[in-house]
């Protein structure tokens, strides 16, 4: 793996997981020395952050983590609706149907009592959208959902803190997979529409919750 690859995996990933919060300045000296790599490849890898809209250059020297916008999280889920509901149609169409009863099951099973239940939760809900793209295949769709998803590692991870919702959408997702599983595509599209509404509102309210501000008063701020 090229140096710039290795640097820029593992910000994405710090990033995602929310060990480099919004706002934290990445200054190409520490980072360079810290990640074991010189400062050009360094600046490759914040140049693909930044083009992930994941890191804002404030000043020719100065980079820092972008902030996570209510904004941006809406324009997010808009997106994210679009995309998610026509792969779930494709799917109950195109799909391995003992693949995704296998994953309805998985769902069904999901144990979310443990912090190493939530990983392995993650990684359930991972490998469930490595099957919906390999099932709907279109190179261009799951381009684009590729590209949302790098942002929504982020405010996926609001809801770890929330057993309630992460109970919530293993339910929902084992519902979208047995329609998919059933070739459903109607029930499918609806199942996903209404995770997504679910997702949305459950992370708006963590941030408000976090900011200790009404979510109304949030939106449209950054």
């Amino acid at each position: 793996m090229r140096a710039s690859d290795r640097a820029y995996a593992t910000l994405l990933r710090e990033i995602q997981d929310g060990d480099l919060a919004p706002g934290a300045v990445l200054a190409e000296v520490e980072q360079a020395t810290r990640l074991g790599v010189s400062r050009t490849p360094l600046r490759e890898a914040l140049g693909r952050l930044a083009a992930d809209g994941l890191v804002v250059q404030q000043s020719p020297r100065v980079t820092v983590v972008a902030a996570i916008d209510i904004a941006d999280i809406r324009g997010l889920f808009e997106v994210r609706r679009a995309l998610e509901e026509a792969a779930a149609r494709l799917a109950a169409e195109r799909g391995d149907a003992t693949a995704f009863a296998d994953l309805a099951r998985a769902f069904g099973e999901a144990d979310l009592t443990a912090s190493e239940s939530v990983e392995d939760y993650y990684e359930l809900i991972s490998r469930f959208e490595r099957q919906l793209d390999s099932s709907v295949a279109n190179v261009f769709l799951t381009a684009a959902l590729r590209n949302v998803r790098t942002h929504l590692v982020r405010v996926r991870r609001l809801a770890r803190d929330n057993p309630d919702r992460l109970e919530a959408s293993a339910g929902e997702h084992r519902l979208i997979a047995s329609a998919i599983a059933a070739g459903d595509a109607d029930l499918a599209a609806h199942a996903t529409h209404v995770h997504l509404h679910n997702a949305l509102e459950s992370a708006l309210a963590n941030i408000s919750e976090l900011s200790n501000i009404p979510a109304p008063l949030l939106e449209g701020t950054s």
